[in-house]
């Protein structure tokens, strides 16, 4: 089982990103649970939708070991947003079991990505669910993509990882067994051919997009060897 927290909107264009805020989230956390993983969700992008440069909310991922730690993982995380407010920032977070996030949840998940939704129904959602969600400053519009994030990531088909094990730390040139021994679950081409040997050159480090529930990451043939694809 595994237990979605979920972020949005805790930056400005002059402050670090969500991204880092949830690593960093992530790797407190880590001192008390089971992290697996942080991936980053891209929703969508429209004038009316005010956002910072992307419109992408950040979801940690974490083992859920049944012995209700979801309310402990929500103060511990809500505490240290709140420690790194970022005035103009307006953050939410949420956060789930994934026996909890049904397809109403994944809809207004895809909904998010496509189309713009509302606080309200974020809200009420997360009120019907029986769910943690909360704005944390500002006019709290981060709770959209805090919720959007949890029902996307619990589909196990969107997005991609921006941490899983220690992907962060391959750089360069790579051989597919280290990529595969960093965390990532499978290395393939676009047409889903499998690579299992060989070099990948990495553009930073690896990006896996989470499909089928995996962290999956792509390369193309670049000569003799490969180069990865970031997709998600």
């Amino acid at each position: 089982m595994t237990l979605y927290l979920g972020i949005d909107d805790t930056d400005t264009r002059e402050s670090r990103g969500t991204g880092r805020l949830a690593r960093a989230i992530a790797a407190e956390l880590a001192r008390s649970y089971t992290v697996t993983g942080v991936t980053r969700h891209q929703l969508f992008v429209h004038p009316a939708v005010p956002y910072t440069s992307h419109n992408s909310s950040a979801v940690i991922h974490i083992r859920d070991t049944g012995n209700g730690i979801a309310a402990d993982v929500f103060s511990a995380a809500k505490e240290l947003m709140l420690a790194d407010f970022i005035e103009g920032s307006d953050p939410g977070i949420c956060v789930a079991a994934d026996r909890e996030i049904g397809s109403d949840l994944s809809r207004f998940g895809l909904s998010a990505k496509t189309s713009i939704v509302t606080q309200e129904q974020a809200r009420t959602l997360a009120r019907q669910a029986g769910i943690r969600l909360e704005g944390l400053g500002g006019t709290e519009d981060g709770v959209i993509g805090a919720l959007a994030g949890i029902g996307l990531a619990a589909s196990g088909n969107d997005g991609r990882f921006v941490q899983k094990g220690t992907t962060r730390s391959l750089r360069g040139s790579q051989t597919v067994a280290a990529i595969l021994a960093s965390g990532v679950d499978r290395v393939q081409t676009r047409d889903g051919t499998a690579v299992g040997e060989g070099t990948v050159s990495l553009r930073k480090f690896p990006k896996p997009a989470f499909i089928g529930g995996e962290a999956v990451l792509f390369v193309e043939a670049d000569g003799d060897a490969y180069r990865d694809i970031v997709l998600g």
